[in-house]
């Protein structure tokens, strides 16, 4: 009778750290999804240095780690070349919702981004 409490208990345990989990990961995503800038041409917009795929119109906090967002703003030249050679984007391949403007590693496997073309 004991092991069947104890077995229940735990997988009660489990399965609601397992929901926290995922629940949380949502959250973070919708987050990032809702804000999400446009950047047009000279466009002023806000990044973490940690996570430069969290952008925003205005100053505040980054959601994943609570850092204050920098400033930055993004120079385009006018024709469509320029422009390309201008905005480079790096995603990790396992990650695609992952998106920075520099190489580095992905924030959530460690990989290497690759440039997106």
């Amino acid at each position: 009778m004991k092991k069947k409490i104890i077995m229940t208990t735990l997988a009660l345990i489990i399965g609601g750290t397992m929901a926290f989990a995922q629940s949380n990961t949502k959250e973070i995503k919708d987050q990032l999804a809702t804000i999400k800038v446009e950047q047009q041409k000279d466009s002023v917009y806000y990044t973490c240095s940690k996570h430069p795929e969290v952008t925003m119109d205005k100053p505040g906090s980054c959601p994943k780690c609570g850092m204050m967002l920098e400033k930055k703003t993004m120079k385009m030249t006018a024709t469509k070349t320029e422009k390309k050679e201008a905005i480079k984007t790096y995603t990790c391949s396992m990650h695609p919702d992952v998106i920075s403007d520099k190489p580095g590693k992905c924030p959530k496997c460690g990989m290497d981004l690759i440039e997106k073309k």
